[in-house]
């Protein structure tokens, strides 16, 4: 009846600390929930990325060559915007000083105008796996629709393609925890297409990839000890010192002792428990 009457267990940390704990001042609560809502406003900009510079790069890059080909910009401007475009696009290797993952503008423009490439161009394999646009010659309104209704992840998941595996060379890694050495699972073959693109689309996943931690628990008319739970995937655990110096600070915005027990998400075994507590760890 307790965790009923608060709604627990509950998801969004914010808005549970703004709405219920004991310790903060109105003025304080109002802080806390201008917080919580740009938070919110940002999370679907992280979900998006890629579609969100894709976009921009394909109909940037597009509009500027439709312009050059009119006659409508000269090739000293068109010289310039190809300069800046390369910059933009530009994905180090693996084993430059500069890589920092994949570049969001390269990748994004890439899908877009494979999309473009497919539904004008296509091969045999391509009528092969993307049946509905091959040879179509709607790549406007298919990019319309995949920019209306998808994200990073589901985009990827339905629209990336064998040959773009292949131009950019994608495998997939296995890390076992227990091993000493990556396995190389899959590679850009007739049978690794699936699994490499479902791979990349999960490393988009935000939902699953953010550490799931949410309000388990708590007595208000009693010790009020706000007890977090972190739902464990694959056997991730949260770095300790990050994990200790946030529930620090989450104790302060509570007032009251504050711990969180890692649960395994498929056994609900638990497997580790931190806290903190007023004076001390």
């Amino acid at each position: 009846e307790r965790k009923s009457a608060l709604n627990l267990p509950e998801e969004n940390l914010l808005y549970f600390l703004e709405k219920n704990s004991p310790a903060l001042e109105p003025w304080q609560r109002e802080i806390l929930r201008i917080v919580r809502i740009v938070a919110q406003y940002f999370y679907p900009q992280r979900q998006t990325q890629v579609m969100n510079e894709g976009c921009a790069t394909f109909v940037h890059h597009t509009l500027m060559n439709t312009l050059f080909d009119r006659g409508m910009i000269d090739e000293g401007a068109m010289l310039e915007i190809l300069k800046n475009h390369s910059n933009v696009i530009f994905q180090p290797a693996f084993d430059d000083p500069r890589f920092s993952g994949i570049n969001p503008y390269a990748l994004g423009l890439d899908l877009m105008q494979d999309i473009q490439r497919i539904a004008t161009e296509p091969t045999a394999e391509d009528r092969d796996w993307f049946p509905d646009i091959a040879g179509s010659g709607n790549w406007r309104e298919t990019l319309l629709d995949a920019w209306a209704n998808h994200r990073d992840e589901s985009f990827i998941r339905q629209y990336l393609s064998p040959a773009l595996i292949r131009k950019w060379r994608f495998f997939l890694l296995e890390d076992a925890a227990g091993e000493s050495h990556y396995k190389v699972a899959s590679i850009h073959d007739e049978r690794g297409y699936r699994k490499i693109r479902s791979a990349l689309a999960d490393r988009y996943d935000i939902g699953a990839n953010r550490p799931d931690i949410q309000v388990a628990d708590v007595d208000l008319l009693g010790d009020r000890h706000l007890r977090l739970q972190h739902k464990v995937k694959d056997g991730i655990l949260l770095e300790e010192t990050g994990c200790d110096a946030t529930l620090r600070h989450v104790r302060r915005l509570w007032g009251y002792d504050v711990s969180l027990e890692g649960v395994d998400a498929q056994t609900g075994a638990t497997l580790h428990e931190r806290s903190a507590r007023q004076g001390g760890e």
